[in-house]
């Protein structure tokens, strides 16, 4: 029976690593169609068009296929995708905030509504979560790739707002309308970023007890399998061990 769990357990996670992939491609086809409505199909006119592309590359996404999804947006049949942000209060007084894109905002509200009647929290109203976060530009090295100091230099060089380094990655922040900027100055300077990303970081986080936090993150990784959840940000600070 141990080893029939055991395998049970590296199935299930692994069949939560493909879905993970395969929607990782989803959001990166929405982000594309989305990027091209909006500025137009030539990502050397339209930055939000060339991250997307960037990213799509940076997960191996065939070249064939981005451009099948470039052309699909072009189409006046093509549903287009609206970027929707919702708040929300989890279990111990902390914030959670939801980005997501859909071509269906009913749906995504049927779904959030559902979310919170599965896992607890309350929808809040607009505003009342957000106060407590703000956006960044957020760009990420493989510390395998870089050194340090010079890259350090090359991120303040290049107009970074802050450096940090974490167990395997390097952070770089940058002013929310820098992170193109700043991403391509460092590409040109021979670094490879692995990410880039304008997420909500919190002002300030909540401490939680550990059944909240065992609620929350429930609660988070029910939302961040929402088929039009791109993104799950939250204040909640760990427990001290």
């Amino acid at each position: 029976m141990a080893g029939h769990s055991k395998w049970a357990n590296i199935k299930h996670r692994k069949e939560r690593s493909d879905a993970k992939k395969g929607k990782i491609y989803t959001r990166i086809a929405k982000e594309i169609i989305s990027a091209v409505k909006v500025g137009g199909a030539d990502p050397k006119g339209n930055p939000r068009l060339r991250l997307a592309i960037s990213k799509a590359r940076e997960e191996n996404v065939p070249n064939d296929v981005i451009d099948r999804n470039i052309k699909k947006a072009s189409s006046a049949d093509q549903a287009d995708y609206v970027d929707c942000t919702y708040e929300l209060y989890g279990h111990g007084g902390v914030g959670i905030v939801v980005e997501a894109m859909t071509d269906n905002k009913n749906r995504l509200a049927s779904d959030m509504r559902i979310a919170t009647n599965k896992r607890g929290g309350t929808i809040a109203t607009p505003g009342s979560v957000t106060f407590n976060f703000e956006r960044k530009g957020v760009l990420h090295v493989s510390k395998e790739k870089a050194n340090e100091d010079d890259l350090f230099m090359a991120a303040t060089e290049s107009g970074a707002d802050d450096f940090s380094a974490e167990e395997q990655v390097y952070i770089i922040t940058t002013d929310p309308s820098s992170l193109y900027t700043v991403k391509d100055a460092l590409n040109t300077k021979g670094f490879q970023t692995s990410q880039a990303e304008l997420e909500m970081w919190p002002k300030t986080e909540v401490e939680c007890d550990p059944e909240n936090m065992q609620s929350n993150l429930a609660l988070i990784e029910w939302l961040e399998d929402l088929d039009d959840v791109d993104a799950v940000y939250h204040n909640m600070k760990a427990p001290e061990s």
